[in-house]
C-alpha cells in the first residue's frame, strides 16, 4: 500500500478497512470512524483513521 493522501472519502477508508461502503457510513454517522463534513461530502483525515485504528490495536492488546 502506497502513501496515503492527506484524505480520503468514506469509501476509500472502507476499502482500506476491509468493511462494506454502508457499515463504513454507518461507522461514520456513529461517531467511530472521525469524518469532517465539507458541504455533502463526508471525508477522512489519514491522521485520525490511523490514530483511530491505532487505538483500536492498544485496546485490543490489554
Amino acid at each position: 500500500m502506497g502513501e496515503l493522501p492527506l484524505v480520503l472519502t468514506v469509501t476509500e477508508a472502507a476499502r482500506l478497512l476491509r468493511v462494506g461502503r454502508s457499515t463504513a457510513y454507518e461507522m461514520a454517522n456513529r461517531g467511530d470512524i472521525p469524518v469532517i463534513k465539507l458541504g455533502r461530502r463526508l471525508l477522512v483525515r489519514r491522521e485520525a483513521l490511523l490514530k483511530m485504528l491505532e487505538a483500536a490495536a492498544i485496546k485490543t492488546e490489554k
